[in-house]
This record gives C-alpha cells, structure tokens and sequence, in this order.
C-alpha cells in the first residue's frame, strides 16, 4: 500500500523560497502521475501543480506560474515542489497525491493523499 508523507514546509518571509519534498512508499510511483495540491485558512482545498510519469508534462495553476516548479526522481520515489517569490498568500498546508493514471490527472483523478505540510509566508 503506497503512503506519501510531505516535508519542507516552514516559516519564511515573503519573497523567500521553499523546496518541499513528498516520499512515496510502494513500487507504483515511478508508473503515476503525481499531484501538489493546497488548503489556505478558509478556504477550499486547490490545485498548484501536476507532473506526469516521466517527467514530460507538468501543468501549474495560473496563481503560481513562474514562481514554482514541479520536478520528480523516481529512482528515489519523490516529487518536489520548488516554490520561489513567495507570497503571504501562499501560506497553505500542502498536500502531495498520487494520481490514478500516469498522464497529467483531471483535478479529480487522484486517488492517495499524504498528511500535509504547512508553509507560512509573512509580510
């Protein structure tokens, strides 16, 4: 059974960086694609990026282009996400997850999430 589990987050100030790790347990990762998704205070649970199986496709929601990058080694079961120029309104807890296929998911077409890992930008 795969598990995913996020590090990285912390507290840094706006316009700093952070590169957040997800580890998936299990043989199916290197065959899925996977997902970073994120839940600010209040609000609604969204989509930040995606990467398919081999890294030919990644796809980035429009509040983040051109500040993060999704990136994954399979050899070593881990999708990052590198997050640059961040903004007090990044502050989320963000969430890995794997999607069910191996090409770039549908919002819905993830079927595994990790715990989360909070990320606080201050002003």
């Amino acid at each position: 059974q795969v598990q995913l589990i996020e590090s990285g987050g912390g507290l840094v100030q706006a316009g700093g960086s952070l590169r957040l790790s997800c580890v998936a347990s299990g043989r199916t990762f290197s065959t899925r694609a996977m997902g970073w998704f994120r839940q600010g205070p209040g609000k609604a649970r969204e989509f930040v990026a995606s990467i398919d199986w081999s890294s030919s496709r990644t796809s980035y929601a429009d509040s983040v282009k051109g500040r993060f990058t999704i990136s994954r080694e399979n050899a070593k079961n881990t999708v990052y996400l590198q997050m640059n120029r961040l903004k007090p309104e990044d502050t989320a807890v963000y969430y890995c997850a794997l999607g069910r296929f191996s090409y770039l998911p549908r919002i819905d077409d993830y079927e595994l999430w990790g715990q989360g890992t909070q990320v606080t930008v201050s002003s």
